[in-house]
């Protein structure tokens, strides 16, 4: 096969599989006028097989694909000039998919099953008989082929795999002191510094909190020096000082939701299934190398299994509406079907939250909630659950 013709789909991974599995030397995106005429798509497309190390000649063809005449007129042109070449019809709409069957004749013919994560023969495809897919991707290719980029995120996570143990003794930690840690994180915010090389932290017993009077809870912090996540701890009459290890450290003590992602992200990692993990991905929506004047999001923890993305969001407060409805707009959208979309929290299973789990099976987000942030069983709930 020397030519790959691709019928556009919504879902990104359809439109590169098939390029990816069968490495062609041209692939013929048949596709939407907007999408034709959207250059960063385009770009990003050309970065994603680049990136890939997957070279192949990109040819973009326009064509309304709700107009069955219209996509089989412009099949039967590519067809015609192109001899050695196969369709894919694992994405695409019905009229894109009624018109490739009118068209194909002789022409190869195959599709992907995201159930069985095979490459199925249609028709005069041999190469393609109940062929297993070995593609894994990672973070950075999931948004690459949607359009996206994924910009540095506000952890190093390669210095993170090394500090698994610091992030199993946090959490521990907060099991002890849950009901009290947010307010313990306000007041450790209030007596130190985020500034680049700042590692002392030092203040009163009592401060304000917002409109809060938050005190310093000194087991709390006994506990944090004895696992080492804190240093020289001093209490005195008057005041504490203590400092931080590192800024990693410093930033883990410093935010409210960064002991959830860390345990998520360590499970992750635990659960060996997964082959890219990533703390804090953030993603421009419109593929640029900036946060600057562009649609960003950060990701709390994201995970890829072959091709199966995992986008997990986690909080330590009520989990709202708007939460659950963001998580599931960045999913559709850097994911699709067969992708999948958690909300982890430290709140409880309790009867009151049935409302927001209800509207979760909606839109087919999984919760995790207190009894499975256990690590053993957040690890058996990470790991992949078959392609649907």
């Amino acid at each position: 096969m020397d030519t790959l013709i691709e019928l556009y789909d919504t879902v990104p991974i359809e439109n590169v599989l098939g390029t990816e599995m069968f490495r062609p030397r041209e692939t013929i995106l048949i596709c939407p006028p907007e999408i034709e005429q959207n250059r960063q798509f385009r770009r990003s497309l050309r970065s994603y097989f680049e990136y890939r190390q997957c070279p192949v000649k990109l040819t973009f063809i326009p064509v309304s694909m709700l107009d069955a005449v219209k996509i089989e007129r412009v099949l039967r042109e590519v067809v015609e000039a192109h001899p050695d070449c196969a369709i894919d019809i694992s994405g695409g709409t019905d009229a894109a998919l009624f018109a490739a069957g009118v068209v194909s004749g002789e022409t190869p013919v195959f599709t992907y099953s995201r159930r069985k994560n095979a490459f199925f023969e249609i028709k005069n495809a041999p190469f393609a008989h109940s062929l297993p897919c070995t593609v894994r991707l990672d973070a950075r290719s999931c948004f690459l082929m949607a359009g996206g980029t994924l910009l540095p995120g506000r952890e190093n996570n390669a210095r993170l795999k090394a500090m698994l143990p610091q992030m199993e003794q946090l959490f521990v930690i907060y099991t002890h002191y849950r009901r009290v840690w947010n307010r313990q994180i306000s007041y450790i915010q209030k007596i130190s510094s985020a500034e680049p090389g700042r590692l002392a932290a030092a203040g009163p017993w009592t401060l304000k909190a917002g409109n809060k009077t938050v005190e310093a809870d000194g087991e709390l912090l006994g506990a944090l020096e004895e696992a080492g996540l804190i240093l020289d701890l001093r209490l005195f009459r008057d005041g504490i000082r203590f400092r931080f290890p590192d800024e990693d450290v410093r930033f883990w003590l410093r935010d409210i939701g960064a002991v959830l992602e860390l345990q998520v992200y360590r499970a992750c990692l635990e659960a060996q299934c997964f082959d890219d993990v990533v703390l804090s991905a953030v993603v421009n929506w419109q593929g640029g190398a900036s946060q600057r004047d562009s649609v960003t999001n950060e990701i709390d923890v994201m995970a890829v299994q072959g091709i199966q993305p995992v986008f997990i969001s986690c909080k330590t407060s009520e989990i709202k509406t708007e939460a659950l409805n963001e998580l599931a707009i960045l999913r559709d959208r850097f994911g699709g079907k067969g992708s999948r979309a958690i909300i982890a929290t430290s709140g409880l299973a309790t009867k009151s939250r049935a409302p927001m789990r209800r509207r979760a099976a909606q839109l087919d987000i999984e919760v995790v909630e207190w009894d499975d942030l256990r690590f053993d069983r957040l690890v058996g709930r990470l790991k992949a659950k078959p392609m649907r």
